[in-house]
């Protein structure tokens, strides 16, 4: 029988139910469905409390109304896109990694310190927005869309208040799923005095709570605020104890987190309720979300923000969480909807979701697409509060659609995404901050802002050209640079052709040879492992004292010394395993890294020796997998990257080889061995030039700078004949000879200096002698280029090399060798 008509059963109704069309019966007053329609959805059940919706902001934009979601997964759902190449790197991957406290800042602040931000850490200048006029961002006519109207009940978020037919919809009533009271309607209005002391102005904005009102301040100097609400119920008991349990956000004091003045409780005059609320910092700004959607292509489409611009505010970010996370404090909702900018400062906004690492009783607030997989089933920690950070990253680096559905938990294909494929450590930043397991993530705040701003610099350096180099907190400097002679010489002797030509030879058959590997020394792979950067000592281990002092000590040596090392810690072992490495002992390394390995595991530097062992003894695929595991732990490191060219140029995958190296020289000039590498895959992939140029941006205040310019020489002059069609070599041949000139001011002693000279005019010879053409009055080190100058050159060049000899018979040869090339004259 149809209810239609007859009166509404909830006491102090005086509304009667109505047939909405098919059979669905609804309270025209209240807006609840009977009884008999809804007991089974009016059951009291125990709240999940995790909610979809923000709530609220303080000042500039709010976020929408929340809906509940709860957060159940399948492992199905936990499907990564990309996962870490090696699986032992797990549960405390970055947890020992050098027991340092590193400021994230490079002014020196620390992860706890409350200085004043400073937004882009002096890498990237971030389009300040400016501190608008209060009032102006008071809303003239406070209204919720209907398509944001939701219950507020975290475990229901059923649609209320939305319209039927021409019947607009309710902006207070019940829900129709649950029974739970909801109001859209303001419940202060402008002039109202709160607490005897806040004077409202207007809305703001409404979020999960309710709305945010702007208020001033009347008893401290008339200042803004903002007045959000504390708890959606009219149980005044539990407002109490919920306003003394949140007292301890008035202590937070942070650059970047809003400050809380005050709770205090206010009596509706209109329902009679007494209601609570937070009083907050006003801050005018821009949330993160509103700056996103600002960028439009000119086809209308969302453009999302710079790579460097995101960076920046996830390392402000981070920097807020740490220091909520020194004080056992939980953020829990971070997203773009939270975080404001205001002029050149970076603020989070909501606290609203703050709960204590150890509290398991309290409510908690999430977003979809946000929210880390296991907060619906172990509850948050400090590893979900990083998983935060990445997915907001991704929102705002590229148009992340589906990120509350189909990728609510993964991140797409690498190779669909621009800015993936354009730097492809802040991608694998996102893939460790996201992480389906949270033991694998970053270990802190300050380890993740640590990272992201090694990326930052990475990007940066990429984008301007410039370098943005920085100390590691994980690895000391290189050690040394091996394999700085790039180009073999030819028989021993630059001139070779010329040589034969003195002696009437046929010169050289078949015309010159073009670039390849064979005009390439090849890469001596010990020595540039163990060349490779050594991990910081942890300074916490016991032995860290006793390892200051060897580290200039001989490899056989160290052994015998760190075999009477006073305890057997783990440093120890490392350095061991090490100077076992040095010494050539190669078994015994292996088996000290397999004791380490079964007893650490998980320790980062045991999976780099590991690396570095693999590349002594030839295994350089095993290599690549333990230094690209390395990678993905610490994307903003540049020693991995270097490592993993090595790989790949003795992989033979020059792309690859020629990309790492290339990423961390445009980074960190301090690490000059990337220089030579990327030279030598330059000159083994036939760009002569683009080795040339490698070479010669060594610094001057580099101790290779010599090497690198003796390098660029002899790769300008190495198979250059005129037989293949070599026109641009007397270009070459000309900078060459300036170069060998400027080496003077570089401090190269004469020997070295005068073969180079002799280098140079040899392969003028040769090139001559093939078929070039040169003029005599173009000058090479003081000789015309032709064949008669170039011989009385040669001629000089060995003669001085005669008499800087330091043997008897080398001296000989340098003089025959010089009469050889003497041309024919009549004295």
């Amino acid at each position: 029988m149809s209810q239609a008509g007859q009166s509404c059963q909830r006491p102090g109704c005086d509304g009667s139910y109505e047939d909405m069309g098919g059979g669905e019966l609804y309270c025209g007053t209240c807006g609840l469905a009977p009884v008999v329609a809804a007991a089974g959805a009016m059951v009291a059940s125990k709240p999940t409390g995790i909610t979809s919706g923000g709530k609220g902001s303080a000042g500039g934009g709010g976020s929408g109304s929340g809906r509940s979601a709860r957060s159940s997964r399948t492992s199905s759902q936990s499907s990564r896109s990309r996962r870490s190449v090696s699986g032992r790197l797990s549960r405390s991957l970055s947890g020992r990694s050098t027991g340092r406290s590193v400021s994230v800042r490079s002014s020196g602040s620390t992860a706890g310190s409350s200085g004043r931000a400073r937004l882009g850490v002096g890498l990237v200048t971030v389009p300040q927005v400016p501190r608008p006029d209060p009032r102006a961002m008071v809303l003239e006519n406070p209204e919720v869309p209907e398509r944001k109207r939701f219950c507020s009940r975290s475990d229901c978020g059923a649609p209320v208040g939305r319209s039927r037919g021409d019947r607009p919809g309710r902006t207070e009533g019940f829900c129709t799923k649950c029974g739970h009271p909801y109001s859209f309607v303001p419940k202060l209005a402008a002039g109202d005095i709160v607490h005897g002391q806040y004077e409202v102005v207007g809305c703001l904005a409404h979020g999960g709570l309710g709305w945010v009102y702007l208020a001033v301040d009347r008893a401290v100097s008339d200042r803004w605020v903002v007045l959000k609400g504390l708890l959606d119920t009219g149980d005044q008991d539990a407002m109490a104890a919920a306003i003394s349990e949140r007292r301890f956000l008035a202590e937070i004091e942070h650059a970047n987190i809003v400050r809380i003045y005050n709770f205090v409780e206010h009596l509706d005059q209109r329902t009679g309720s007494l209601d609570g609320y937070i009083v907050m910092e006003y801050v005018g700004g821009k949330s993160l979300k509103e700056i996103a959607n600002a960028r439009r292509t000119p086809d209308g489409r969302r453009d999302p923000l710079p790579v460097e611009q995101a960076c920046a505010y996830g390392i402000e970010a981070l920097e807020a969480l740490g220091h909520l996370h020194s004080r056992n404090l939980l953020y829990c909702d971070f997203k773009v909807d939270n975080a404001i900018q205001t002029e050149d400062q970076l603020k989070l906004i909501d606290m609203g979701a703050v709960r204590r690492l150890d509290d398991d009783e309290s409510a908690i607030y999430g977003t979809v697409g946000y929210q880390a997989p296991e907060v619906a089933d172990v509850g948050p920690s400090v590893a979900s509060d990083l998983y935060t950070v990445g997915r907001t990253l991704a929102v705002l680096t590229f148009d992340f659609q589906g990120y509350t559905t189909a990728y609510a938990d993964s991140l797409p294909d690498p190779d669909t995404i621009e800015v993936f494929r354009a730097y492809e450590s802040f991608y694998r930043l996102l893939v460790r901050a996201t992480d389906p397991d949270p033991a694998r993530r970053f270990a802190s705040a300050q380890e993740m802002a640590e990272q992201l701003t090694g990326v930052l610099r990475e990007v940066v350096s990429l984008q301007t050209g410039r370098a943005r180099p920085a100390l590691s907190p994980l690895f000391g400097p290189e050690t040394r640079v091996t394999d700085t002679e790039l180009v073999p010489l030819l028989d021993g002797d630059a001139s070779r052709l010329g040589a034969r030509r003195a002696r009437g030879s046929a010169g050289r058959p078949g015309g010159g040879a073009a670039v390849g590997p064979g005009l390439v020394k090849p890469v001596d792979a010990p020595a540039a492992a163990l060349a490779l950067p050594v991990p910081h000592v942890d300074p916490a281990d016991p032995d860290a004292g006793f390892l200051a002092g060897l580290l200039a000590s001989a490899p056989g040596e160290l052994v015998t010394a760190l075999a009477a090392a006073p305890t057997p810690s783990v440093e120890t072992r490392l350095r061991l395993v090490r100077a076992r490495l040095e010494q050539g002992d190669v078994p015994a390394a292996l088996t000290e890294l397999d004791e380490l390995e079964d007893e650490r595991p998980d320790d980062w530097r045991v999976v780099w020796y590991r690396g570095v062992a693999a590349l002594v003894t030839a295994d350089h695929e095993g290599a690549a997998l333990a230094f690209d595991a390395i990678y993905d732990a610490f994307p903003g490191e540049p020693a991995p990257k270097l490592a993993l060219g090595l790989c790949a140029e003795l992989l033979g995958q020059l792309d690859n080889a020629a990309e790492y190296y290339r990423l961390v020289w445009s980074t960190d000039p301090s690490y000059v061995s990337a220089a030579f590498g990327l030279a030598r895959v330059q000159l083994a992939a036939g760009d002569r030039r683009g080795a040339v140029r490698t070479l010669e941006s060594v610094p001057e205040s580099s101790i290779h700078c010599t090497a690198a310019r003796v390098a660029a020489v002899r790769a300008r002059l190495r198979q250059r004949t005129a037989a293949a069609g070599d026109v641009p070599f007397v270009e070459d041949l000309t900078a060459a000879a300036a170069q060998v000139e400027a080496l003077d001011a570089f401090g190269l002693d004469p020997a070295r200096r005068e073969r180079l000279a002799a280098e140079v005019l040899g392969s003028a010879l040769d090139w001559i002698l093939s078929g070039g053409q040169g003029t005599g009055r173009q000058p090479l080190l003081g000789s015309d280029l032709d064949e008669r100058g170039l011989r009385f050159g040669l001629e000089r060049s060995y003669r001085t090399l005669a008499r800087l000899a330091t043997g008897g018979e080398e001296r000989i040869e340098l003089v025959e060798r010089a009469n050889r090339y003497r041309p024919r004259t009549w004295v």
